[in-house]
């Protein structure tokens, strides 16, 4: 097993505690992640002490979730999320409960949690509480829920996403039982933020499996975002290959849905699940663009530059790779990289240098359209000097 030493501030937090006659241990992803010699990201800490006890042990401390026992404890410039153990009352949202009941045993706590791996525990002196065999199904690589799966899944709804998730990040098989659960249990996602599913979805995106996509499709986890059942299945695993950017990842997989039928609109799609203005302009860009054939030069990537930016036409580059294995990223590429002129802030010369040959109104901007077209079939000849006189000769023939 590997050891595990948490930073100094950790230590600091368990023994400050302990040191005050409370009980204190690591709890969740950071000690599965450990266990899986996986750096953690956050270490998150359960406790006897109540909230307010925290507050006093750790008066710098901000009370984050108090409603919930979340305290975040500050130590210099680091902090970790200090939570009380409890025990949760209803959830009649199928999200988060009602109410909950501050309790002093730590099997309690643990009992509450989503997963067999994530309901372990380790104190400060490296003694593991394992009550339901996380550790065991950590080396079986295997997703499992604690107590009854459709129980778990019909308190909190996102737990389904999260199964998909963990299985995409770490590799792990979900359960039969488990799965079984998700299948029954998919059309409560419907209930969810759309805020919260894209977060989930996003991390399953820019994982190395994103055909775990699939399964929530396949699931119905995304029926409120889905309606068709597509004509065919998307090779989602093509994904994998590409930069991991949610921006590029985003935009191909919602047209990738769209070229096969799941749903009418990529962009539209998007913005369900309220992603960001960029990403959805992005989209709607490459979804004009994969309309057409691909620019059979660079001339006409220069063109698709001009008219929908680095952004959109990168997207689109991407797009058009994974789904019809087209490869014109070196095009792009090279334009970028030689810094050939397709827009009118590259142009050797301004709307100012033409207002000085007389030009203005109308005709100056179509004097400006006619120098950058110039300019993007002969890049060689975007010199000042050169594009005043071809402005010159053009107005006076």
């Amino acid at each position: 097993m590997p050891q595990i030493n948490p930073p100094k501030y950790v230590r600091q937090i368990l023994f400050g505690l302990q040191a005050r006659g409370h009980l204190a241990f690591l709890v969740g992803g950071c000690v599965r992640d450990t266990l899986m010699d996986i750096t953690p990201q956050d270490w998150d800490i359960c406790t006897s002490a109540l909230p307010d006890e925290v507050l006093e042990i750790f008066p710098d401390s901000k009370p984050t979730g108090i409603k919930h026992g979340t305290v975040t404890v500050i130590v210099g410039n680091r902090s970790a999320e200090v939570t009380t153990f409890r025990s949760d009352g209803s959830y009649r949202d199928h999200r988060r409960p009602e109410n909950v009941t501050f309790v002093s045993d730590l099997i309690s706590d643990l009992s509450r949690r989503d997963f067999t791996m994530n309901a372990i525990a380790l104190s400060a002196d490296g003694m593991i509480s394992d009550p339901f065999d996380g550790v065991a199904d950590i080396k079986n690589r295997t997703i499992r829920c604690v107590g009854e799966p459709k129980t778990r899944f019909t308190e909190d709804a996102l737990r389904m996403l999260r199964a998909l998730r963990f299985s995409a990040r770490l590799g792990f098989t979900i359960e039969y039982e488990t799965c079984t659960a998700i299948s029954e249990c998919a059309q409560l996602a419907a209930e969810l933020a759309p805020e919260r599913v894209r977060d989930e979805l996003e991390k399953i995106l820019l994982s190395s499996r994103p055909d775990t996509l699939g399964a929530a499709i396949s699931f119905g986890l995304l029926s409120s975002y889905i309606k068709g059942n597509g004509w065919s299945n998307p090779d989602y695993m093509g994904i994998a290959d590409m930069p991991r950017k949610p921006l590029t990842r985003w935009v191909t997989f919602s047209i990738m849905l769209q070229k096969y039928g799941y749903i009418p609109s990529a962009s539209d799609f998007l913005e369900a699940l309220r992603l960001d203005g960029r990403t959805l302009r992005c989209c709607r860009d490459a979804e004009l663009m994969l309309k057409n054939p691909v620019p059979e030069n660079k001339l006409g990537f220069k063109r698709l530059l001009n008219l929908y930016g680095v952004d959109s036409v990168s997207c689109a580059v991407d797009a058009f790779k994974v789904i019809d294995g087209i490869d014109c990223e070196k095009d792009v590429k090279s334009i970028l990289k030689s810094g050939e002129c397709f827009s009118l802030k590259h142009l050797a010369v301004s709307g100012d240098d033409l207002l000085d040959l007389g030009l203005k109104g109308p005709e100056l901007g179509e004097m400006l359209k006619f120098l950058l077209d110039y300019v993007m079939e002969y890049p060689e000849n975007n010199k000042r000097e050169i594009l005043l006189a071809l402005a010159k000769y053009s107005e006076e023939s």
